[in-house]
């Protein structure tokens, strides 16, 4: 949950996750449907798609693998998260490279084409590798910092070659970032009967999305609008009302009283919440009485 989101976001979802899945066999059981639903807000779905793959290898195997090579097989399990996870839990020797550990060694041995895996596996604690890999992650989370490292306190302060040579602030270099692609799409309240028109999503695998516009629709008033980034787009979304004489292809009519029950993506939800402010403008004032 931690990749890619901030802790504080994690922290509700994350109690709400283990309420519901308390042993690996509970996930590893549960439809991919409950599983999303809980992680719906975080983003990035193959990670809750990839762990329940893990638990059900894990249920499968009849334990959690205590080696490496097993550990890194699972679903969603890279170097770093294997190396941790070896390291920490079974005393394995395995360093584990971060976004901090990176920025860590980097700035000691002061080149940007050092071999980060090879130096880190030579200055790993063999005897204590948990505690060391947790030590130098620390140590990038809180005092080997970015952009203003605070070398005074640094335990490492005679061995850094970036310090040395007053680079430090300059390692690692920064990343390019992709560019963010504004995209505009018209998302359509279409309802019949007490029951609105859902498609399966086309952004977000397994949700449900309303739909955008198709042949033969009848737009109406516009309702609201809001913005939604997925990862490297940045959505624009208009959200209006609509009528149709016929349900596309793919799509369905679902009762508006059971919306809860179907996995509806957040842009959806948005564009629900415009809806219910619209209806709460055009709602008469109650009366009072003196």
């Amino acid at each position: 949950m931690l990749q890619q989101t901030r802790v504080a976001a994690v922290i509700p979802y994350y109690q709400r996750f283990l309420d519901r899945f308390q042993r690996v066999e509970d996930l590893a059981a549960a439809p991919e449907a409950e599983v999303l639903s809980l992680w719906s807000g975080l983003g990035y779905y193959s990670r809750a798609r990839n762990m329940q793959k893990a638990a059900r290898q894990i249920v499968e195997a009849g334990g959690f693998p205590r080696d490496y090579s097993s550990i890194r097989a699972l679903a969603g399990v890279g170097d770093y998260t294997a190396a941790a996870v070896a390291s920490i839990a079974f005393g394995l020797p395995h360093a584990a490279i971060d976004g901090n550990v990176r920025r860590v060694v980097m700035r000691l041995t002061g080149d940007v084409r050092a071999n980060l895996a090879s130096v880190a596996d030579k200055l790993l604690d063999l005897r204590e590798p948990g505690r060391w890999n947790q030590a130098l992650m620390e140590l990038g989370a809180v005092v080997c910092l970015p952009r203003e490292p605070l070398c005074d306190g640094c335990p490492l302060t005679r061995e850094c070659e970036a310090r040395r040579h007053g680079i430090q602030r300059d390692l690692p270099p920064p990343r390019k970032k992709a560019a963010m692609v504004r995209k505009e799409r018209v998302l359509l309240v279409i309802r019949r009967k007490g029951r609105i028109l859902l498609m399966p999503s086309p952004r977000v695998s397994g949700f449900w999305e309303l739909p955008e516009v198709f042949s033969g629709v009848r737009l109406g008033p516009r309702l609201g609008k809001f913005r939604h980034a997925i990862t490297n787009s940045q959505y624009h979304f208009e959200v209006r009302e609509a009528r149709t004489g016929a349900c596309p292809r793919g799509c369905r009519w679902w009762d508006v009283t059971r919306l809860g029950e179907i996995l509806l993506s957040t842009a959806a939800k948005k564009a629900l919440r415009c809806l219910e402010v619209q209806r709460a403008r055009r709602a008469p004032p109650k009366e009072t009485r003196n």
